[in-house]
């Protein structure tokens, strides 16, 4: 035992004979226990691990021989290239799609220029234009309406699904954005994708190019008889009583409803046997605070008010952006009037009572919203 040497784990040293490779001397083996593992049959292949003595190699502990890693590896290696393969393909999916789209939508405007430069397009008797309202009008408007107002609609429910109804809605801001914003919400909105029919002032048909685009977003004239027409063909009519005293009026009336005239739009509802569906809208009185008027320069321009704001005329151009509010347009519950009967259109002291309704409605709700308005911005 004192003779024995330390052999190094080097196996190719130790095993070497004399002619190996540098003439190394052989030095004894090892001796070895007689529980110790002996070369020659039934010894494990180098590399498997071997279970401890008197336990049955269970789950970790079983051998896993090389082949078994390497299968398993290959395996991940295919699965992997799979994942990738099919990834890649979802890609290729998802860019043919948008590629389809875009040939889609190209296609599409191109047979509405076509439609538009052949003259293949409908108008009806008002000079609505309903396609060219849905593929441009209203995809103009509505940057206006989601991104730089925020308009939040309330109560669209209200609103008939079929058939003739009159919307009353409250009017300011100096230039009349309230009622673009109140159609394209309706038309954005509605579960039955109808239509807002404006009554408009005889100004905004004498102006040039803003009198042919009003034709093509379906308004009309706000006279008695076009109303009445427009209802009696199941139209959603929206009308706006204050007129331009309540456009026109000074930021400090903000709010505040000035008289619905004589009644015409109850007059109106009676005899065609509609609903009247009464309208707030809150946050347009802000775009242009109206803290003067220039009556000289209205009555030489032929307007009836010409507004002064802190911005307009001062910065020129860039006084006539609108201040970006945050706006609430809410449809009030309707006023029935299928149980009147037909010469109540004739009886003055119920149109003044159903004005009174509609307009004291109108404003309790407008009360009602700016309570909860947070802010005028947000």
């Amino acid at each position: 035992m004192a003779d024995a040497k330390v052999i190094p784990f080097d196996d190719d040293r130790s095993r070497g004979g004399a002619g190996g490779a540098g003439g190394a001397t052989q030095r004894p083996a090892r001796r070895r226990g007689a529980g110790s593992r002996r070369h020659g049959a039934g010894t494990a292949a180098m590399g498997d691990v071997q279970p401890l003595p008197g336990r049955t190699p269970v789950g970790d502990d079983a051998p896993v021989p090389r082949e078994s890693r390497e299968s398993r590896e290959s395996r991940a290696e295919h699965d992997g290239g799979a994942a990738v393969s099919g990834a890649a393909s979802g890609t290729e999916s998802g860019s043919g799609d948008e590629a389809g789209g875009l040939e889609q939508r190209v296609a599409s405007g191109l047979a509405f220029l076509r439609r538009r430069l052949t003259g293949d397009y409908a108008v009806d008797d008002f000079g609505y234009d309903e396609e060219l309202t849905d593929q441009v009008l209203m995809s103009l408007l509505r940057p206006m309406y989601e991104k730089y107002f925020r308009v939040e609609v309330k109560g669209i429910e209200n609103i008939p699904s079929e058939g003739g109804a009159l919307i009353v809605a409250n009017h300011s801001g100096t230039l009349p954005l309230d009622g673009l914003m109140m159609q394209v919400a309706v038309h954005d909105n509605h579960p039955a994708d109808r239509h807002l029919r404006l009554l408009a002032a005889d100004l905004v048909f004498m102006l040039p190019v803003v009198n042919e685009l009003a034709r093509k977003l379906g308004h009309t004239l706000a006279c008695a008889e076009d109303a009445a027409r427009l209802l009696e063909q199941g139209e959603l009519v929206g009308v706006m009583p204050e007129g331009f005293k309540g456009l026109g009026k000074p930021f400090a009336d903000r709010y505040k409803l000035q008289r619905f005239g004589r009644g015409g739009f109850v007059s109106t509802a009676l005899r065609a046997r509609t609903p009247i569906i009464p309208c707030s809208i809150v946050g347009a009185e802000e775009i242009y605070p109206m803290i003067g008027n220039a009556r000289t320069v209205a009555r030489l321009l032929g307007f009836p008010y010409f507004p002064l704001t802190p911005t307009f005329p001062w910065l020129g151009p860039l006084g006539a952006i609108p201040l970006p509010t945050k706006w609430t347009i809410q449809f009030g519950e309707p006023i029935h009037t299928e149980s009147y009967p037909p010469e109540a259109a004739e009886d003055p002291m119920l149109m003044f009572n159903l004005t009174d309704q509609v307009r004291e409605q109108i404003q309790h709700t407008l009360y009602k919203l700016l309570v909860q308005r947070r802010s005028v911005f947000f």
